[in-house]
């Protein structure tokens, strides 16, 4: 691999908007549709509590992840959107570096904890979490949606 940067672009930047629409685009692939378009709205992957962060390698958009608040406010909880790399650059630590950042980014905006979630059409994801130090949990924060199939994590920050 060749030179990788990961920084944040403003969801409405061709860079994120390409990577978020081909991870909604595998996710369609995979599960055959999703219903969670109403569940995740693009304002929420805004500062001041929403971040995305864009891969590129070489200058190439490579991967991305996105970064929402969920539940009660002052409980300061995160939900980690999103993660996709390129099929070329997968198992290449695109993920991993994007998975640092992202935590790395969650702590400056105060949060102090994260949730993830991803289903069985996903087996990679499920595996790469907790080999960087997600935990399996049962449950989402209350007031915060899950998919009732989902395998979700979390991490304390």
């Amino acid at each position: 691999m060749q030179s990788l940067s990961i920084s944040d672009e403003p969801i409405e930047s061709s860079g994120a908007l390409s990577v978020l629409h081909a991870a909604v685009d595998e996710l369609h692939r995979r599960y055959g549709g999703t219903d969670e378009g109403p569940r995740l709205g693009t304002d929420e992957l805004k500062p001041p509590l929403g971040v995305f962060l864009v891969a590129r390698v070489d200058g190439h958009p490579a991967g991305g992840v996105g970064l929402r608040p969920i539940g009660d406010p002052a409980l300061r909880v995160g939900e980690v959107k999103r993660l996709w790399v390129r099929p070329d650059l997968r198992r290449s630590g695109v993920a991993s570096a994007l998975m640092i950042d992202i935590e790395q980014r969650a702590r400056d905006l105060g949060y102090r904890q994260l949730y993830l979630e991803t289903g069985d059409a996903q087996p990679e994801a499920k595996a790469l979490y907790p080999n960087i130090g997600w935990h399996s949990v049962d449950a989402f924060p209350p007031d915060a949606f899950s998919h009732p199939n989902a395998s979700r994590f979390t991490r304390i920050l």
